[in-house]
């Protein structure tokens, strides 16, 4: 197939720039972790062991993470774009054993008053999302789940599922 004319260029030059460009996020903590940053954020909070998943995105993971005094668990930050360079969004908390570990976390917030609703309907819930008034994060849990359950620590301004 012959291609006429320098239409299919464009294309094939995002192909070849590795994904989007953004500017990484402003960075962003809770209970002493990342919830949003760049990779400078990513690597001085630990986050060192990466691996580079596609050509979009880069994968940083940190072993042993504790929060609101439950764990440990592994914890990961996806960043965007191959060097990570547009930082990441959101914090994934998971353990490798036990599908019932996060519910500690669950637990501990709502003793501190956080709220919580599920983004399902009757039996097939989604999400159960936590949050608190003045919170610049909500916490949403797994409720359906293929693999392992996860939690994930989102900036209150992400575009993620709301109830």
């Amino acid at each position: 197939m012959a291609f006429r004319g320098t239409a299919w260029w464009p294309g094939l030059l995002l192909l070849a720039g590795c994904g989007p460009h953004r500017p990484p996020p402003a960075r962003l903590m809770f209970a002493g972790l990342p919830v949003s940053g760049s990779m400078a954020d990513a690597q001085a909070s630990g986050f060192t062991d990466c691996i580079k998943t596609d050509a979009i995105s880069l994968r940083c993971r940190r072993h042993g993470v504790m929060l609101e005094g439950a764990g440990p668990y592994e914890a990961a930050l996806d960043l965007v774009g191959g060097d990570g360079s547009g930082g990441f969004d959101q914090l994934i908390l998971w353990h490798d054993r036990d599908q019932y570990a996060v519910y500690k976390v669950t637990d501990a917030l709502e003793k501190q008053g956080w709220q919580h609703c599920n983004t399902g309907t009757e039996d097939r819930g989604d999400q159960a999302i936590y949050t608190r008034k003045g919170e610049r994060v909500r916490v949403s849990m797994d409720l359906s789940y293929w693999d392992k359950r996860r939690l994930r620590v989102l900036p209150e301004w992400s575009r993620e599922r709301r109830c």
